[in-house]
């Protein structure tokens, strides 16, 4: 579908109304709208669970499917991924010199599958078709997306390793998300367990890396004098490699074994860390926090390894679910904050700075993480998620507020977009 620049960006004055129109601008405006609300929900929602869990609120209702299952999926399918789709509907004509997309493509992405994270969460208060209602409405909104990044890469004639990485882990989100609605309408339980999985090693962790390979040493490289570009073509064909065989072990209940495969990830992911040069990317703040987030890639698959380790050895899973929730927390909640605020400033007009309160949502999230490690450690385990879910909420809430507004009013240099 062939498109001309002219029209990609047109929305009639007099029968949109004004927000409406706004928001239908530019898709990261709508869909990082949506993420940052959703960054609120999904947390409040599991502060509440776990205080009713911890603090025994018997009045509480409860989800139709397990609450961790169910955080997992509105969080990897729903809250993250309304970021992605908004930077790369925005990347996607870039990376491949094509014309923007049509407004009326993302801001049915962006309405689907917020509207499906929505109803998925009034689902969560003990009602079953609710919540089926909610994963479908999703579900549409990821194959909307998925077909108009393919359709951007199939009318290219570059034949580009990120966008093909992206689309493929993207491909892998609406498998997941399938699986867990055949499971709410009555599969069995491993359809469940599959899409989370999926959800973690087949969707974030290879689109977050992507994007990543694709923008950090760019981005260091526009910035710094003398900065080497680090983008080996042979990192993605090593990565998902590597990444599909975590997941086959995990789902074959073999995780004495993935020491096999979380070690050299995190070789890899070491590897980029330093080629990536962060001592020379400490100024400005607003690139110093891309290669600070990324720091905890490799940091998360060497816990895999030891966890891994020790199961081989023999032990028990000693650090619990703290490898996860540093790839999560740490990894994938700390690159939100970097790469969101950047590509918030620079597309409203801003300068690319962090400014106080993106920073101070940096900051405490770092905190967060050890909160959620120590939470597996701890004797009150469940008070200390308690803890780390209010954090969460702490640091998020005053970003959120600043973004939201951002993406509700006019560039400040009064550019379209």
């Amino acid at each position: 579908m062939r498109e001309s620049p002219s029209s990609s960006q047109t929305v009639p004055p007099a029968t949109v109304p004004p927000i409406a129109a706004l928001l239908a601008a530019a898709p990261h405006r709508p869909l990082f709208l949506a993420g940052a609300l959703a960054v609120l929900t999904s947390m409040a929602w599991w502060a509440l669970e776990l205080a009713s869990m911890r603090f025994g609120w018997h009045g509480w209702p409860q989800p139709p499917v397990p609450p961790g299952w169910a955080h997992a999926m509105l969080t990897q399918y729903g809250m993250l991924p309304m970021f992605m789709f908004g930077f790369l509907l925005t990347t996607f004509p870039k990376w491949l010199a094509r014309p923007s997309i049509r407004p009326r493509r993302y801001v049915v992405v962006a309405g689907s599958v917020f509207a499906g994270y929505l109803l998925s969460h009034v689902g969560l208060l003990d009602m079953p078709w609710v919540l089926r209602a909610g994963i479908a409405l999703m579900l549409f909104g990821y194959l909307v997306g998925v077909a108009t990044l393919a359709g951007v890469l199939r009318a290219s004639d570059h034949r580009n390793q990120h966008a093909w990485s992206c689309l493929a882990g993207l491909g892998l989100g609406v498998l997941g998300l399938a699986a867990f609605l055949g499971f709410l309408f009555g599969a069995p339980a491993h359809c469940a367990r599959f899409a989370i999985k999926l959800g973690t090693f087949g969707l974030l962790v290879p689109v977050y890396f992507t994007v990543a390979h694709r923008m950090v040493a760019f981005f260091s490289g526009n910035v710094v004098k003398g900065y080497v570009v680090r983008r080996p073509d042979w990192s993605l064909p090593l990565m998902w490699p590597l990444l599909l065989a975590h997941l086959a072990l995990d789902l074959a209940h073999a995780q004495a074994w993935l020491w096999l495969v979380d070690a050299p990830l995190a070789l890899l992911f070491g590897w980029h860390a330093i080629a990536w040069q962060p001592w020379k990317a400490m100024r400005p703040g607003i690139l110093a926090v891309l290669h600070l987030a990324f720091a905890w890639l490799p940091i998360a698959f060497v816990l895999y390894a030891v966890q891994s380790l020790c199961l081989f050895a023999g032990h028990g899973p000693i650090l619990g679910l703290a490898p996860l929730h540093v790839l999560t927390i740490g990894y994938f909640g700390s690159m939100l904050v970097a790469m969101v605020t950047r590509v918030t400033q620079g597309h409203s007009g801003r300068p690319l700075q962090m400014g106080a309160v993106p920073w101070a949502c940096f900051v405490l999230l770092q905190g967060v993480v050890l909160l959620r490690v120590w939470a597996e450690l701890a004797r009150d385990s469940y008070l200390w998620l308690v803890v780390a879910a209010a954090g969460w909420l702490v640091a998020f809430l005053p970003w959120v507020i600043r973004s939201a507004w951002i993406y509700l009013t006019p560039r400040v240099d009064g550019r379209p977009g």
